[in-house]
């Protein structure tokens, strides 16, 4: 009974982690000076989302690498 509720307990503890991070490079990664419709503005977003993409799987194989 104690490791379902452990399994339980785990699936969304990671659950509000991973959106806190996503949360977190978004707020983080927008230029504050540049308009978002602006093409500019636009490949900014695209990179800062490429960015949070590529740490976030680097920060899960990471923790994989770990578990062993």
């Amino acid at each position: 009974m104690n490791q379902i509720i452990n399994m339980i307990i785990r699936q969304v503890m990671r659950r509000f982690i991973n959106k806190g991070i996503d949360k977190g490079f978004d707020h983080f990664g927008k230029k504050k000076n540049v308009d978002p419709n602006s093409p500019e503005g636009r490949q900014l977003g695209a990179d800062a989302k490429n960015t949070a993409k590529t740490a976030k799987k680097s920060m899960q194989m990471i923790r994989r690498i770990g578990r062993f």
